[in-house]
């Protein structure tokens, strides 16, 4: 959600900000936002406003906009639009119950909507805890809403709960209402967020009209989902951004990879009524098809190319070996400038040695830290007596195997330097004719003695990497 509210915002030269919404004491979990921001910086998703920046209309936590949701809720009550409810929670709770069991598709029974303001400010004054809730049965005309993803919706005003909870007993604001009044606080025109939100949008637009106020136009995204389609959950330990930077994922391809999840085939975008005529909402109108799933995109040309009538309507499983993929060629494009390349070797390691082997691995590399993984032998000495390293050559006869490794010795020994400008395939094909060795059995003993390893780049790209002196103490040390 982060990630598409940021492109939407850039691509329309808007502002995107960061709002804590942290009304609910139940769900708070401590150093939850220093995480929030963290990943974002991490991916790089740089907000306009928010914590740590500040900005015209801030404060930007809920929790320190308490008076603002009060004075709300006072317009709410003043208009008719809302009444106080002193009902204790065991009675709601048995009126509920009692509801369900007639069939009824109610959830209260506004017992307390038709107290008197006298009666109700007195009870407030004797210190009587109260909720407030919106007043169902006192509303303008109830807008049908329109979203930028699933169009013209249905009324589903049937499926919400009896006059909604507005401001609770302790005076925290529920979502709701502290949504709606931060969108017009903070001149919110576009509001992007899950699917989930759906059935809600009614009484968001009830609460817009109640106040006379002017809604945002609402974009509701998909979701992603697991494997096995159930719904992705932190509390859950299904996903969580501080996993992918210690696993090493570049950000630029996650966010790619994220990107592309929620991309599908384009679709007539509604435009909203104050653009119908409008470029935008001409232009918007594409029939061609979005993206391929594993198309390689720059945080800069993702902004470019988003495109909301490219949204997929349906929730999306996240596949990882997308992820891979996309990574290995985010680190490929890295790799082929001198400045990327420099960039790559400081953030693996800083070595000249670990320069010449990213260059070497040839599109390889999936992930960083799988570096170590696919050229450990090049940095630390090779283990002959490994069971992979037997394996290898136990079908060449050991004499074989000393003629290989005594002529590439000799041979590489009477190399002049610089040792970097040698043609090694050449040394070594002619090598390998002047003492008479099958190709095979040939190429394995060199790699056997210089890697202990069957597999890798070719053995004239790892000669090079490793260099004169260490590819000839690897071939002394074969005989010791």
């Amino acid at each position: 959600m982060a990630l598409y509210n940021h492109l939407f915002a850039k691509k329309h030269r808007g502002k995107w900000i960061l709002r804590i919404e942290d009304t609910d004491a139940t769900r708070l979990v401590p150093g939850s936002v220093d995480g929030i921001r963290r990943a974002l910086d991490w991916a790089g998703l740089e907000y306009d406003y928010g914590p740590g920046k500040g900005g015209p209309q801030g404060p930007y936590f809920q929790s320190e906009r308490l008076d603002l949701y009060k004075d709300y809720s006072k317009k709410l009550l003043e208009s008719g639009h809302a009444y106080r409810c002193f009902c204790s929670v065991d009675r709601l709770t048995e009126v509920r119950e009692r509801l369900a069991r007639t069939g009824s598709n109610a959830t209260y029974d506004r017992s307390c909507l038709h107290l008197t303001e006298e009666e109700a400010a007195r009870r407030t004054k004797a210190g009587e805890k109260s909720i407030v809730r919106l007043n169902g049965t006192n509303l303008p005309a109830r807008p049908i809403g329109v979203d930028l993803i699933f169009g013209q919706l249905k009324d589903a005003h049937a499926s919400l709960a009896t006059d909604p909870i507005l401001l609770k007993s302790d005076l925290f604001p529920t979502y709701h209402l502290a949504s709606v009044v931060d969108d017009h606080e903070m001149g919110i025109t576009h509001v992007l967020r899950g699917e989930e939100w759906l059935p809600s949008l009614p009484l968001h637009l009830d609460l817009y009209a109640a106040l006379n106020l002017k809604a945002p136009t609402f974009a509701h995204l998909p979701i992603l989902v697991n494997a096995d389609g159930s719904k992705m959950s932190k509390r859950n330990g299904d996903v969580q951004v501080e996993d992918y930077i210690r696993r090493g994922w570049e950000p630029e391809a996650v966010l790619n990879w994220l990107a592309l999840a929620g991309w599908g085939a384009k679709h007539e975008r509604p435009a909203s009524p104050e653009e119908s005529d409008s470029e935008i909402s001409s232009s918007s109108r594409a029939s061609s098809e979005a993206p391929i799933s594993t198309a390689i995109y720059t945080p800069a040309e993702l902004i470019q190319e988003f495109d909301l009538t490219s949204v997929t309507h349906r929730n999306t499983a996240l596949d990882p070996m997308k992820l891979e993929y996309i990574n290995k060629q985010h680190l490929n494009r890295e790799r082929s400038t001198p400045e990327g390349l420099e960039q790559l070797v400081e953030r693996i390691q800083g070595q000249e040695m670990v320069k010449r082997a990213v260059l070497m691995l040839e599109g390889r590399l999936v992930n960083i830290k799988e570096f170590p993984i696919h050229v450990f032998y090049l940095f630390e000495e090779p283990d002959l007596e490994s069971e992979e390293a037997k394996e290898m050559i136990s079908a060449f006869s050991p004499a074989d195997r000393d003629r290989v490794v005594a002529a590439v010795s000799e041979a590489f020994a009477a190399l002049s330097d610089p040792w970097e400008d040698h043609d090694f395939i050449k040394v070594l094909h002619s090598t390998r004719k002047e003492i008479g060795v099958p190709t095979k059995v040939f190429m394995k003993s060199v790699r056997h003695a210089l890697t202990g390893y069957k597999d890798g780049p070719a053995l004239p790209d790892i000669i090079k990497v490793l260099g004169r002196k260490r590819t000839l103490d690897r071939l002394i040390k074969y005989f010791s």
